[in-house]
């Protein structure tokens, strides 16, 4: 038996949109799993020895906050400003991308108590409503439940009353492997990315000199870059004024890949929803991973 913990309909408002130092869109995939872990730890101070070991995410609604006027050819971030100083002029500022959006939190969570649900349920519930997700303010959630998966059962029996949910909305699954393979190709990994996002345009001409043009994807599909963690560029040591004194520190690198929303109706595997962390020390990767990738 598995045990999931459903956060429904979150309304976050005016959350980080800038997913890695190269995109805006839908916030990061540390974002998500750091906000487990930030109620994980707040459920251990409160004396639940409960672990919450992997995530799915569900989007239900998403407004990006961009702005784009007749005639313009890209869009603008509606951004905010600093106030006017002693002399009236506008303090420099780091523009930042902010989306508001409705997501439901499908956790996988271990050594919960069936005893004390409705007070874990309960907490829960006060945890998220005092939490930011993604720098995102909690706007509403609707009552936390938990979901009971049984494996030895069948399989789509047990799978359909989960995913329903999570509708109507869009899971977020890993697509590496179309990387990987662009890129067993001989590909470059960025050039790989943008051949599988970029839109291509053509155009036929008919028998009568009429033109038709018609756009699409490599594949098809609702494919995104997303950032999924980082890379260690320095070795591990101790930084100047870093706040904590006993952690080793380095500098690190985002890293990008490709994902797919998908309907979670198209979902045949529970595991095929899951984002978990993964350590790569070796080649000094830290990475929220697809638990279970296509």
């Amino acid at each position: 038996m598995r045990f999931f913990l459903l956060i429904p309909h979150l309304k976050i408002h005016n959350a980080n949109a800038m997913s890695s130092p190269y995109t805006i869109g839908f916030p990061a995939m540390t974002a998500w799993l750091g906000a487990i872990h930030a109620i994980q730890r707040k459920l251990n101070a409160k004396n639940y020895d409960i672990e919450l070991t992997k995530v799915a995410i569900s989007c239900h609604e998403f407004d990006l906050q961009t702005y784009k006027g007749q005639g313009d050819f890209v869009h603008s971030i509606v951004g905010t400003a600093n106030p006017l100083d002693k002399d009236g002029n506008r303090p420099a500022f780091i523009e930042e991308a902010r989306c508001h959006l409705e997501v439901s939190l499908l956790i996988e969570i271990e050594n919960t108590d069936p005893d004390e649900k409705e007070a874990f349920l309960n907490l829960v519930n006060q945890c998220v409503n005092s939490m930011k997700f993604a720098s995102g303010d909690v706007l509403s959630v609707k009552k936390c439940e938990i979901l009971v998966f049984d494996e030895d059962g069948n399989v789509d029996k047990e799978l359909r009353p989960i995913l329903n949910k999570l509708m109507l909305g869009h899971v977020l699954i890993e697509r590496r492997d179309l990387v990987i393979e662009s890129m067993n190709e001989g590909k470059d990994a960025l050039d790989a990315v943008l051949d599988y996002l970029k839109v291509t345009h053509r155009s036929v001409v008919d028998n009568d000199d009429k033109v038709t043009w018609t756009s699409q994807r490599k594949i098809q599909g609702w494919l995104v870059p997303i950032a999924v963690g980082f890379q260690g560029i320095s070795e591990l040591a101790q930084a100047k004024n870093q706040r904590d004194s006993v952690t080793p520190h380095r500098f690190a690198e985002s890293v990008l890949t490709l994902g797919e929303f998908k309907m979670p109706y198209r979902i045949e595997s529970i595991d095929q929803l899951l984002w978990q962390y993964h350590v790569d020390l070796e080649n000094n990767l830290y990475l929220c991973q697809n638990f279970k990738t296509n």
